[in-house]
C-alpha cells in the first residue's frame, strides 16, 4: 500500500494521527474504520467473493480496494460512499438471485488490515487501495454484476459436483453404448 492509500484509509478512522501512528508503529495492525464517510464496503462469503474478484479483476472492469478476512470467511469491496442505491438497483435487475451480502455504510464499521500484512495475517488486502479512488459510478454496477454471475457459476459447479462426484461418473455416460472391443 503506497502512502497515499495509507492517508486515504486512515482518514476515515475516528482519529486519523491515532491510526496513522498504529501502523507506523505496527503496519500489519488491523484498524476499525467507519464506513459511509469515504467509503461504503459490500461483504459476501468468501468462495464468492474470491470468484468475483477474479471476474473482476481478469474481465477489467471497474473496482476498488478488495480486503479479505480468512477468520470470518468473508471479502470486503470498496465503493464509494452513497452508493448503495445505485447498487441494490443493479442488483435487482439481474436475472439471478443475489447472493447473501452485508452492505456496510453510516454507522458501520469495517476492519482492514495494516498497509503491510503478511501472509498468515487474519486480514489481507486483495487489493490494497493506492490513492483515494476516483469516483466511477461503473463500479457498483460491476459489483452488482459479477456478484450474481459468479453466484450462479459456483451454484452450477456445485450442482455438478453433485451429479458426478468423480472423474469416472462424469466420463460414464458418454461411454455408456460404445464398442469398446479393442480386437
Amino acid at each position: 500500500m503506497t502512502t497515499r492509500g495509507v492517508e486515504w484509509l486512515s482518514a476515515a478512522a475516528d482519529d486519523p494521527a491515532a491510526c496513522r501512528a498504529t501502523w507506523a508503529d505496527d503496519p500489519r495492525a488491523p484498524y476499525a474504520l467507519a464506513a459511509g464517510r469515504f467509503f461504503d464496503v459490500v461483504t459476501v462469503e468468501q468462495r464468492v467473493g474470491m470468484e468475483t474478484f477474479d471476474q473482476l479483476l481478469h474481465r477489467g472492469l471497474p473496482f476498488g480496494p478488495v480486503v479479505l478476512d480468512h477468520k470470518a470467511r468473508r471479502v470486503g469491496f470498496f465503493l464509494g460512499s452513497r452508493s448503495e442505491g445505485t447498487f441494490s438497483h443493479h442488483l435487482a435487475r439481474e436475472a439471478g438471485a443475489p447472493p447473501q451480502y452485508r452492505y456496510l455504510t453510516q454507522g458501520s464499521v469495517v476492519v482492514v488490515p495494516g498497509p503491510m500484512p503478511m501472509t498468515g495475517d487474519r486480514y489481507q488486502w486483495l487489493r490494497a487501495p493506492t490513492r483515494r479512488p476516483v469516483a466511477n459510478p461503473l463500479r457498483p454496477v460491476a459489483l452488482a454484476t459479477m456478484l450474481i454471475a459468479s453466484a450462479e457459476l459456483l451454484a452450477r459447479v456445485d450442482s455438478y459436483s453433485e451429479r458426478y462426484p468423480s472423474a469416472a461418473a462424469f466420463a460414464l455416460p458418454g461411454f455408456e453404448g460404445t464398442a469398446t472391443d479393442a480386437g
